[in-house]
């Protein structure tokens, strides 16, 4: 069975640290499976992840729009419109917006635990705009 959403009509998920969104389209909620989660993110400029890691996750980040950097323990790279990132699992990472960024975000298996390096645990907490919170495990 194919599963056909519209942007509009999916949960936003707004970070109660400012300056992100979310919008899952793969998720256990919305196509009953948790071999991955996908989505797309918007940053607004000077927004970031925090420093982390995500234990039994591959991740990777395709950016469309806009300008930032992702910061590694190798260092700072500056990535934009075409860049692809792609995390193995337990790699340190963190997403900063120089400029709105606009990008998709694939993590895979959607069974995994979020470290916290730098960084607060509001930093996984996101409000649904129905009023529900959603915690990033």
């Amino acid at each position: 069975m194919a599963y056909i959403f519209q942007e509009d009509e999916l949960p936003k998920l707004v970070s109660t640290v400012p300056g992100r969104e979310r919008v899952f389209f793969v998720s256990k909620e919305l196509s009953h499976i948790d071999d991955m989660l996908a989505g797309i993110m918007r940053y607004k400029a000077g927004a970031a992840s925090p420093y982390h890691y995500h234990e039994n996750c591959e991740h990777f980040y395709f950016i469309m729009e806009g300008r930032g950097t992702v910061e590694t323990p190798e260092g700072v790279t500056d990535v934009g419109p075409g860049s692809m990132i792609f995390f193995p699992a337990e790699d340190r990472h963190r997403l900063r917006a120089i400029e709105p960024l606009f990008y998709f975000e694939w993590q895979a298996p959607n069974r995994f635990k979020t470290t916290i390096l730098d960084g607060t645990a509001d930093d996984l907490l996101w409000e649904k705009v129905d009023g529900k919170v959603w915690v990033q495990s």
